[in-house]
C-alpha cells in the first residue's frame, strides 16, 4: 500500500480548469479515470486524511503510486475523453458494466446492392439499419418470419446468394414466396431495395399508413371478385398485426425515447434500458456492475449513458432519454448527447403519466435483474466456499462458519417491536430454520421503547438471550456434545451441514427447535448491537460462538470489544455473503412487523362473536358510527340494526364487555413478561429479494 502523500502534487501544480485525471499503480497501470470541472478541487479531495475517506476511495489512493491529468476546454470534452480512456485502459476502480452477452439486433444491410435482413451482434457497421436490441435472437427470427410474407426481402448469406445466381435456382424461401428471389432476377435491384425500405419503415414504427393501404387494396380486390388476392392481402394484414402485437404500444404519442432504470445496493448495481421507438418497446438490454467506488445514482446513470451512446450517432440517440436521477452537473452530459445525435436531446426524470408508469416497469425489471444476478452468484458452490473462507480469515475464526444465524430488529416508532432470525448453512438460506420473535421487554419498560435510542440494543440483548436460553435447555435435555460430534462436523462436500444424531427427537427424527447452535452470529448493526449480543451470550456462559455485526452505512464488520471495524474489500465474496444474510434478516423482520401491524389495525372484538359475518359487522359499525358507541349501546339499541336478533345482540354485548384489555402476567422474580413467544418463520420471497425501508404512509418511519 502506497502513502498518498508520497505522490501528491503541490496545489500550485494542479490547474484550476476542466480536465481528466488518471491514477496509476506502481507498475504504471491505470487504475482509475475521472473527470472534473476543476482538477485542483477534485484532486484535493483524494489527498486528505485517510480516516476521512470512504473505504473504497481509501483503497484506490493507497493502491495508486502516481496521478496525472490532461486539461481540456469544456466539461463536454472532459466527458468524451473520460469515456475514451475508460474504454482504452479498463481501470479496475471504475464502474464496469458486465454484459453477460452481446445483445442481438435486427439489421438491414442497406449499403449492399441487394439489402439483406439478418441478426447482428457486436459493433455497429456503416450502411446498416439497426432495430433493437432484443433480449433473444429467436424473438428477431419470429418477427422476421411473420414479416417476410409481406416484405419478401433477401435473408440469405452471400455464399447462398451467389450459388443461386450461378445455378439459376432460388433457395427454399424463394419457392414458398418468402423471398422475392433477386438472385434469379425475379425482381430488379431497385424494386428489391424499395421492399427493404418499406420493411425498415414498418420496423421504425410507421405502420398505420401501410396497413391502411393494404386494407384498401384488399377491399378493392374483393369488389373486383379477385378473392384469392383479397385473401392473401387479408393474411398479410394479419401477419403484420401479429408482428406489431409483439411490441405493444406503451406511449400513445409515438414517442422515440430510451428509458434507463437503476436498482442498487451497497455492493452492486443493475441497469435496465427500454428502447421505445414510435411509441412501442423495440428492445431491452441491461448490465450489472460491482460498485468498487463510492458512487451516486446520478453517476451510475452518467456511466450508463457513456456505455450506451459512446459509439452511437444520429438516430441511434433518441430525442428523449428518461432516467431515475440526473448526473451532476447535467449540462455537459446533455450537450454531449446533443452532439452525438446532431440535434437536441431531452434528458430528464419522468414525473407523471404514461412515461412515469413505463419507468416503474423498467425499475421493476432492474430490481429483478439484480435479484437474479445475486441468486445465480449465491448458487455457485465454489463462490460459496470462497466466501466462507474469507469470513473465516477476516474474523479469525477457528473453523468455517457452516451455520450462520443473523438477527434483525424491526419496529414502527417503537410499536410492534419484533425480531427475526434467519439461518444460512453452507452459504445457502435454510428457510425451515427461520424464527420470529415478539419483543416484550420488562414490566414497566413501556416508555423505554420510545425515543431513547436504545430500542435496537435492548431488543437485540433480549432476543439473543431468549434464543440461546432455549439452546441451553435443549442441550441439557439431550446431553452434552460428545467428542467428534460438534456442530458442523462431518459435513459432506458441497452438502448442507446436518445436526448431530443425538439432537433428534425420538418420535419423528426431526431436530428440536433451537437445538443446533451456529458457529457465527451476525447482527444487523454496529458496535452497540454487537456488544449487546456478546453480553447476552456471556451472561448465559456461552463462549464458543463468534459474534459480529454488519453496519449498513459503510458495510463495515464490527467485532466485540474492537474500537475499529474490519473492512473487507468491496469485491469480497465474504462481504457479499454477510450482506446477503443481513438483507434477508431485514426483509424477514419487516415482513413480520407489517403482518402484526396489519392484524392489530384490522382486529375487532366483533371477530370473536360466533355467527357474526362481515356484512352484519359492517351494518353494526355503520349504524353506531364507531366501536366505542356500539360498546355503550344497550341490547335493545343493538336489536334495532337490521339482521340482528335479541340473542345475537346479547352475544355481541357480552363479547364487547369481555374485550377490555387485560394486564400481562409478570414473573415476579425476573420482572419479565411471561408467555415467551418464538414463532417459526413463514419464509416468503427469495433470499436477496429487494426490501422496502421507506416510510409507511401516514404511520411514520419504519425500521
Amino acid at each position: 500500500m502506497a502513502d498518498p502523500s508520497s505522490y501528491r502534487p503541490k496545489p500550485g501544480e494542479i490547474p484550476d480548469s476542466p480536465g481528466v485525471y488518471r491514477f496509476r499503480d506502481e507498475h504504471r497501470r491505470v487504475i482509475y479515470v475521472g473527470k472534473a470541472k476543476s482538477l485542483r478541487q477534485r484532486l484535493a479531495n483524494y489527498f486528505q486524511d485517510l480516516a476521512g475517506l470512504h473505504p473504497r476511495t481509501r483503497s484506490m489512493v493507497t493502491t495508486a503510486a502516481s496521478v496525472e491529468w490532461t486539461v481540456v476546454s469544456t466539461e463536454v470534452e472532459a466527458l468524451q475523453l473520460e469515456y475514451s480512456w475508460i474504454k482504452e485502459y479498463d481501470p479496475r476502480f471504475n464502474v464496469k458494466y458486465r454484459d453477460d452477452k452481446s445483445y442481438p439486433y435486427l439489421a438491414v444491410t442497406m449499403g449492399e446492392e441487394y439489402p439483406r435482413v439478418q441478426v447482428m451482434r457486436g459493433h455497429k457497421k456503416k450502411g446498416v439499419r439497426y432495430f433493437g436490441p432484443y433480449a433473444h435472437a429467436w424473438a428477431i427470427r419470429d418477427t422476421v418470419d411473420l414479416m417476410l410474407r409481406v416484405f419478401p426481402v433477401r435473408t440469405c448469406s452471400a455464399g447462398v446468394f451467389k450459388n443461386a445466381a450461378r445455378t439459376g435456382r432460388p433457395c427454399l424461401l424463394g419457392y414458398i414466396d418468402k423471398c422475392s428471389a433477386p438472385c434469379v432476377d425475379r425482381v430488379s435491384a431497385e424494386d428489391h431495395r424499395e421492399l427493404a425500405e418499406e420493411f425498415c419503415d414498418f420496423m421504425a414504427g410507421r405502420t398505420g399508413t401501410y396497413l391502411r393501404r393494404l386494407e384498401t387494396r384488399m377491399t378493392e380486390a374483393a369488389e373486383e371478385m379477385e378473392y384469392e388476392r383479397a385473401a392473401r392481402l387479408r393474411d398479410d394484414i394479419g401477419a403484420l398485426k401479429k408482428a406489431m402485437e409483439k411490441n405493444a404500444v406503451v406511449l400513445a404519442d409515438a414517442t422515440d425515447a430510451d428509458l434507463i432504470a437503476v436498482a442498487e445496493d451497497e455492493l452492486e448495481a443493475a441497469v435496465q434500458i427500454f428502447h421505445v421507438r414510435g411509441g412501442r418497446v423495440r428492445g431491452q438490454r441491461g448490465w450489472v456492475t460491482d460498485k468498487v467506488e463510492e458512487i451516486t445514482t446520478g453517476a451510475l446513470v452518467e456511466h450508463a449513458l457513456q456505455q450506451l451512446y459512446g459509439e452511437e450517432t444520429g438516430d441511434a440517440v433518441p430525442r428523449e432519454v428518461l432516467v431515475p436521477a440526473l448526473p451532476d452537473p447535467v449540462e455537459p452530459v446533455q450537450q454531449w448527447l446533443t452532439g452525438r445525435r446532431g440535434s437536441g436531446v431531452s434528458l430528464r426524470i419522468p414525473q407523471r403519466g404514461d412515461k412515469r408508469a413505463l419507468m416503474e416497469t423498467v425499475e421493476r425489471n432492474a430490481q429483478q435483474a439484480l435479484v437474479l444476478h445475486k441468486t445465480k452468484r449465491a448458487s455457485d458452490l465454489t463462490t460459496r466456499s470462497r466466501a466462507l473462507e474469507e469470513i473465516t480469515d477476516a474474523l479469525d475464526l477457528d473453523s468455517a462458519p457452516l451455520r450462520i444465524e443473523c438477527y434483525d430488529i424491526s419496529h414502527l416508532q417503537g410499536d410492534d417491536v419484533v425480531a427475526s432470525m434467519v439461518v444460512f448453512e453452507d452459504g445457502l438460506a435454510r428457510k425451515s430454520e427461520y424464527r420470529r420473535f415478539q419483543i416484550k421487554g420488562r414490566a414497566g419498560d413501556t416508555q423505554l421503547w420510545h425515543g431513547t435510542g436504545q430500542d435496537d440494543v435492548r431488543s437485540m440483548h433480549e432476543v439473543i438471550t431468549r434464543r440461546f436460553r432455549r439452546y441451553l435447555a435443549e442441550k441439557e435435555r439431550t446431553g452434552e456434545w460428545t467428542d467428534g460430534e460438534e456442530p458442523g462436523a462431518g459435513t459432506p462436500a458441497g452438502g448442507l451441514a446436518e445436526p448431530p444424531a443425538h439432537t433428534l427427537t425420538e418420535d419423528d427424527g426431526r431436530p428440536r427447535r433451537f437445538a443446533y447452535p451456529p458457529q457465527l452470529v451476525v447482527v444487523d448493526g454496529g458496535a452497540p448491537q454487537v456488544a449487546a449480543a456478546r453480553r447476552a451470550l456471556d451472561e448465559l456462559g456461552i463462549d464458543d460462538i463468534a459474534v459480529c455485526g454488519l453496519a449498513k452505512r459503510l458495510e463495515e464488520v464490527w467485532l466485540p470489544g474492537d474500537d475499529d471495524p474490519v473492512v473487507l474489500p468491496r469485491t469480497s465474496e465474504g462481504l457479499y455473503l454477510l450482506q446477503r444474510v443481513r438483507d434477508e434478516a431485514h426483509r424477514f423482520a419487516i415482513t413480520y412487523q407489517r403482518t402484526k401491524r396489519t392484524k392489530r389495525f384490522r382486529s375487532s372484538p366483533l371477530d370473536d362473536v360466533p355467527g357474526l359475518g362481515e356484512t352484519r359487522k359492517q351494518a353494526l359499525l355503520k349504524h353506531f358510527g364507531s366501536l366505542k358507541k356500539l360498546r355503550s349501546a344497550t341490547i335493545d339499541q343493538i336489536c334495532e340494526v337490521p339482521g340482528i336478533g335479541r340473542k345475537t345482540a346479547e352475544t355481541i354485548a357480552g363479547a364487547l364487555a369481555r374485550a377490555e384489555p387485560a394486564a400481562p402476567a409478570v414473573n415476579t422474580a425476573t420482572g419479565e413478561i411471561m408467555d415467551d413467544t418464538e414463532e417459526p418463520g413463514q419464509a416468503t420471497g427469495s433470499p436477496g429479494e429487494p426490501v422496502s425501508t421507506g416510510a409507511d404512509e401516514g404511520r411514520g418511519q419504519e425500521r
